[in-house]
């Protein structure tokens, strides 16, 4: 992990960036595919989404959550990333609703720098380090 800084353009500036943006989807979902169907089942994504820590935590302190809810908002989460309801998420449906959930990012965020700690894996470290490189440029 590490502390960085960026904003909402941060964020927009990558995801324009097609190469950059698709080359970190494509990785993820690959790593998230251990069984190399070329989908990512419920089961494959639920690490990736328990990474969230959507309810886990309170302003960064471990609090105690009901697993059952806990349950029902990861499979409702993975349904947003199931465009067909077909029960598996396949790389442009991955793409399409990483990149959605980046922009609500963003756009959340706005413009005023903020300091984050980030995980030395995720698409916003890797976001960060190609500001960081095209500034350094």
């Amino acid at each position: 992990m590490s502390v960085e800084i960026l904003d909402g353009a941060t964020i927009v500036h990558f995801l324009e960036d097609e190469e950059a943006f698709n080359s970190s989807i494509g990785n993820r979902f690959a790593r998230l595919d251990t069984n190399n169907d070329g989908l990512l089942s419920y089961e494959e994504m639920l690490k990736e989404l328990q990474g969230l820590r959507v309810f886990e935590t309170h302003y960064g302190i471990d609090v105690e959550s009901d697993p059952g809810e806990l349950a029902r908002v990861y499979q409702s989460l993975f349904v947003q990333f199931d465009h067909n309801l077909n029960g598996a998420v396949d790389l442009e449906e991955f793409k399409k609703e990483t990149k959605q959930m980046m922009l609500a990012m963003a756009d959340g965020m706005g413009f005023l720098p903020v300091q984050m700690v980030l995980e030395e894996d995720s698409i916003l470290k890797l976001a960060v380090e190609r500001e960081y490189n095209n500034v350094a440029a």
